[in-house]
């Protein structure tokens, strides 16, 4: 039995334009140049270009009415493909579209705002570079290799070696990867002895399978050469290579004294060794200067904030702020349509082309309101971040910033927790102290013993005064640390303590021991 009952329900709905902002809106300025360019790749009626200013009342002029395109497609099944279309008895809603989508002229609007920064127009220079693993390969043909198939090996442990320079993968894997990919088998006699030649490769440490190889490899590299140091320099790298290969758990877990009772050395001595591992490189391919990974560690502010005379001024970089417009191409093609279609003349195909035209002048709109959108969006986060950590952007001085959480944001901006969230995480301000992420600036707050609240990023600073002033001889565990903020008035516990120093990367007392 069938009835019609009245509900209401609440529904969270996001359109097309919606999410695309919200994509827009959480990347940086670097992949959004790159989403710039898909864009334009995609879509011929967007441009970059020079603009004037955008006319509001173009917005109206996007208003018609999209029954023109199930208007054309019944017509299409008339069976008469080129009859001509008479302009004055229909089609009033596209005449009005034309009309103001020409006299609005579209071509002539901009995406950039009066926030940017203009003299930032110059593009970052990019460094073309080999990668580290084409560096192994050119040493690879240094080799007296018997034929091509020890090549092949040569090549598949170089193909194996990590970002860091380390062979992680056990001699079995790799003569099974050999196997399937080159139909070649080898042995793990074979592989073992192509890999001692790779380990002498440039730089030392290469091809290690752990630290503790790697570290042995550098050293036995530095005694190789012993014509170019001095005796006791050599002494001093012998008793360190005894001390990897020999006591290598003792020395990681800082044992000194254990390591002078089986080595039978003083402290002096110990310390003249330990100095020398303490010179290697434990990730060795970071050592390679043509590594195409150093162009990948710059960073493009997305916010600038400038002093001028006590005044913190806040701009967008200009990256953020891309010139595009609308083709003026299309514009002309839109025009001759118009025309066509008054005389008489505006065929099936002209209807098809026109019908295309909307389509993609339509999203080349939608694709430049969300990136003005996006603009406005950071720019009015920043700008409350900036309000609300004003005295540390004005002094740089990291016990100024105050606790801060995205919803304090949120309710000065007037957004959602997400939107703000999706600009904290990504994005970078460029101050005359550095550049910093946003999301660095939020912390929660602690009440010291005066009642006063302060931010956890001021603990963990004064906590960082304490351990680094502290004498490396006998360094301070995380009870003595807890009694010192204690008497500074922050009263936290030990295990808070414990995880505000692993949070600064700070090992445990015991590991910070120093001779």
């Amino acid at each position: 039995m069938l009835k019609q009952t009245l509900s209401q329900k609440m529904l969270q709905k996001l359109s097309p334009q919606q999410i695309q902002l919200m994509k827009l809106l959480q990347i940086p300025t670097a992949i959004l140049e790159q989403r710039i360019k898909e864009e334009l790749e995609a879509n011929p009626a967007l441009e970059e270009g020079g603009a004037a200013e955008f006319e509001d009342d173009y917005e109206d002029s996007y208003a018609a009415d999209d029954s023109y395109a199930s208007a054309s497609d019944s017509s299409d099944s008339s069976g008469e493909a080129d009859e001509p279309v008479d302009y004055r008895d229909g089609d009033f809603e596209l005449d009005g579209y034309l009309q103001n989508f020409i006299d609005d002229d579209p071509a002539t609007y901009q995406t950039r705002g009066d926030s940017y920064q203009a003299e930032d127009e110059k593009q970052s220079p990019v460094a073309v570079e080999s990668d580290f693993h084409d560096y192994l390969e050119q040493q690879l043909g240094l080799l007296r290799l018997s034929d091509e198939r020890d090549e092949a090996i040569a090549r598949q442990i170089i193909g194996s070696i990590d970002d860091d320079g380390y062979l992680r993968r056990e001699p079995a894997s790799i003569i099974d990867d050999m196997l399937f990919s080159r139909n070649i088998f080898a042995t793990e006699e074979e592989v073992s002895q192509m890999l001692a030649q790779i380990q002498r490769f440039d730089p030392p440490g290469t091809g290690a399978r752990d630290l503790r190889e790697c570290l042995l490899i550098q050293l036995e590299q530095k005694l190789s050469r012993a014509a170019h140091i001095s005796v006791y320099q050599a002494l001093d790298i012998r008793l360190a290579r005894d001390i990897i290969r020999d006591c290598f758990e003792e020395f990681s877990k800082k044992h000194y004294e254990k390591l002078q009772r089986q080595l039978d050395v003083d402290e002096e001595e110990l310390k003249a060794a330990i100095d020398e591992i303490l010179k290697l490189n434990p990730k060795p391919a970071s050592g390679y200067n043509g590594g195409s990974s150093r162009s990948q560690q710059y960073i493009i502010p997305d916010f600038l904030i400038t002093n001028r005379d006590g005044e913190l001024e806040l701009s967008l970089h200009a990256r953020n702020a891309p010139d595009l417009r609308i083709s003026d191409q299309y514009r002309d093609m839109l025009k001759s349509y118009r025309s066509s279609a008054r005389a008489g003349g505006a065929s099936r195909q002209q209807k098809e082309a026109v019908v295309f035209i909307k389509q993609k002048l339509d999203s080349a709109k939608w694709f430049i309101d969300a990136i003005r959108q996006r603009q406005e969006t950071m720019f009015n986060v920043m700008y409350t971040i900036l309000q609300y950590q004003y005295d540390y952007f004005l002094t740089g001085d990291q016990k100024r910033l105050r606790p801060m959480i995205l919803k304090d944001i949120a309710d000065v901006a007037g957004l959602d927790i997400s939107t703000v969230s999706r600009v904290a995480n990504s994005k970078f301000v460029q101050t005359e102290f550095g550049v910093h992420r946003l999301k660095d600036f939020f912390s929660e707050g602690l009440a010291t013993s005066e009642g006063e609240e302060v931010s956890t990023l001021e603990v963990k600073k004064v906590l960082q005064e304490f351990m680094d002033a502290e004498s490396k001889r006998k360094p301070l565990s995380d009870e003595k640390l807890k009694d010192m903020l204690l008497e500074k008035g922050y009263d936290i516990a030990r295990r808070t303590v414990a995880k505000y120093r692993e949070q600064l990367g700070v090992p445990v007392a015991r590991l910070r021991k120093e001779l």
